[in-house]
């Protein structure tokens, strides 16, 4: 099981559980971050660390968030391997008052 990361991330991007990660796992396009379930040590530094509430360990994943686990795997292995603290989504702020955090 690897940790997954949800629809919370959409237009928020915060990477701070990028920089908590021992195996960079992390991959991420223009809107949010993916982990790749195959890198993935399951460790759960990055979940803590998510201020948006968007990362779930894998056998915890709501059942309407299930299909995150798919597009993880799918999209982790065609975005780019982001490794360190990155600006977030210029809406992330935003994003993060309309989710209630």
């Amino acid at each position: 099981m690897s940790f997954i990361v949800t629809d919370n991330c959409q237009l928020c991007r915060y990477t701070d559980c990028v920089t908590v990660c021992p195996v960079d796992c992390f991959y991420g396009d223009e809107t949010q971050l993916y982990i790749n379930p195959n890198e993935c040590i399951n460790c759960g530094a990055c979940e803590i660390e998510c201020p948006v509430n968007a990362i779930f360990e894998e056998s915890m994943l709501p059942l309407d968030k299930k299909y995150w686990s798919k597009v993880n795997a799918e999209k982790s292995i065609i975005c780019q391997n982001i490794t360190t603290r990155q600006e977030p989504h210029i809406e992330a702020d935003l994003n993060k008052k309309k989710l209630g955090f």
